[in-house]
C-alpha cells in the first residue's frame, strides 16, 4: 500500500499525469501512470485507458492503458477523525447569488421553459496546507460506497472527489445505469422521509433515462426507487440495466446518457442552455465523468466503468475550488436549496480541514 502512494507521489513530482482511484464497495485501489506528459484524447470511444471528461464534453481527456504503468493495492484502513462542521461562517454574497439564480430558475419552469434544472456554484477554500495522498486516503476511508478518485494531469491540473452517481457500465452489450435524485443530510432516525418534490425529480429523472435508453436498447429493466446513503446524505436511487442493440456503440450510449438530468436538467438542450447563460461560471469538469474505459486490468473481460463527478474539488494555488449543485423544480424553495448546497460542500470539507 505505501509503495502504492509513493510511487504516485514520486510519479507526481515529476509533473507525469496519473490517475489513482477506488470503485464504491471494493478492497482495491488501482493507480494508471502516464509515461510522458502528453496530453491524449478521446476521439471515438473506441480506446482504452482511464476517461476525464468535461461536462460540456469538449474537453475528452485519457490516460491511455498502453502508455501508463498500471499499478494496485488493498486498501488499509488510515487512523483519521471525521469533523463534523457547521458551517456558520458562510459568504453572505454567496448565498444571495445563489437564491437569485435558483429563483430564476423556478421562474423559467413556471413560465415552462423546462420542468427541470441542476444550478450549481463553486466555493474556495484556502489551504494552509495541502497532501493529496493524505486526502485521498480520507476520502476512500469516509466514503466506501462512492467513487473516489484523484487526477492529475499538468495541462489539467489535479482533481479529486467522491461519486455517489454511476453513469454507465457496460460490458460488451449488457449495461447497467442508475437515475440519482433527492437530497437529504442525515439525521438519527433510520426511516428517510421523502416529500413528494424529491419523489417527483427522481421519477423525472428515470423516465428520461429509461426513454432515451429505450432508443439504443432492446430490452431496459427498472428497480423501484429506494434509499442510498453517502457519507452523510441520503439519495434516492433507481437501477436500470439492459443489453443494446446489435448495431448501438458506447459513444451513443454515453452521448444519451449524459449529462443526465440530475446534473443538467429536463428537456436536457433547454435546461443545458440556462445553466451556460445563468450560472456565471464555467463548471468544465465538474459534472463531466470518469472513468474505466474499455480496460482489462481491472476485470477479466473487457468492460467500462463510468460515474458522474459529482462532490468534487479542484486544487489550485493553495486552494480547493469546491464545486455543488442542486435539482430545481417549480416547488423549489432557494434558501432550501442553498442549505442542501451548504450540505453538499460538506462532502470535501470533511477531508480539508484537520
Amino acid at each position: 500500500m505505501n509503495n502504492f502512494f509513493s510511487k504516485t507521489k514520486q510519479h507526481y513530482n515529476q509533473n507525469l499525469p496519473f490517475v489513482i482511484y477506488s470503485k464504491p464497495n471494493t478492497s482495491n485501489v488501482f493507480g494508471l501512470l502516464q509515461q510522458t506528459n502528453t496530453l491524449h484524447k478521446i476521439s471515438d470511444y473506441s480506446e482504452k485507458g482511464f476517461v476525464f471528461a468535461s461536462f460540456d464534453e469538449k474537453q475528452l481527456i485519457l490516460i491511455p492503458e498502453n502508455e501508463s504503468e498500471i499499478i494496485s493495492a488493498e486498501k488499509q484502513i488510515t487512523v483519521f477523525e471525521s469533523i463534523e462542521i457547521d458551517d456558520l461562517n458562510f459568504d453572505t454574497e454567496a448565498k444571495i447569488q445563489y437564491e437569485n439564480l435558483v429563483s430564476k430558475g423556478i421562474e423559467a419552469i413556471k413560465n415552462d421553459e423546462f420542468k427541470k434544472v441542476v444550478l450549481s456554484r463553486n466555493e474556495k477554500v484556502n489551504l494552509a496546507e495541502f497532501d493529496f495522498i493524505e486526502t485521498f486516503q480520507h476520502l476512500v476511508q469516509l466514503y466506501p460506497t462512492t467513487f473516489c478518485y484523484c487526477f492529475f494531469h499538468p495541462q489539467i491540473g489535479l482533481w479529486m472527489g467522491a461519486t455517489p452517481e454511476q453513469l454507465l457500465k457496460a460490458n460488451g452489450n449488457v449495461f447497467e445505469t442508475t437515475a440519482l435524485a433527492g437530497t437529504q443530510k442525515a439525521n438519527l432516525e433510520t426511516e428517510i422521509r421523502w416529500e413528494q418534490k424529491e419523489k417527483d425529480e427522481q421519477q423525472y429523472v428515470t423516465d428520461f433515462i429509461v426513454k432515451r435508453l429505450r432508443e439504443v436498447a432492446n430490452s431496459v429493466v427498472v428497480t423501484e426507487p429506494y434509499s442510498l446513503k453517502a457519507g452523510s446524505i441520503w439519495h434516492i436511487k433507481t437501477d436500470i440495466s439492459g443489453v443494446l442493440n446489435e448495431n448501438s456503440t458506447l459513444e451513443e450510449v454515453i452521448d444519451t446518457l449524459h449529462p443526465t438530468p440530475a446534473v443538467c436538467g429536463l428537456p436536457k438542450k433547454k435546461a443545458k442552455a440556462f445553466i451556460i447563460e445563468n450560472e456565471n461560471y464555467d463548471r468544465t469538469f465538474y459534472t463531466g465523468f470518469l472513468g474505466e474505459l474499455n480496460s482489462s486490468f481491472a476485470n477479466e473481460s473487457i468492460s467500462s466503468d463510468l460515474f458522474v463527478n459529482l462532490r468534487s474539488m479542484q486544487i489550485q494555488n493553495k486552494q480547493a475550488i469546491l464545486y455543488m449543485g442542486c435539482g430545481i423544480t417549480k416547488e423549489s424553495i432557494p434558501e432550501k436549496e442553498w442549505e442542501e448546497s451548504v450540505n453538499k460542500s460538506m462532502t470535501m470539507k470533511r477531508v480539508l480541514r484537520k
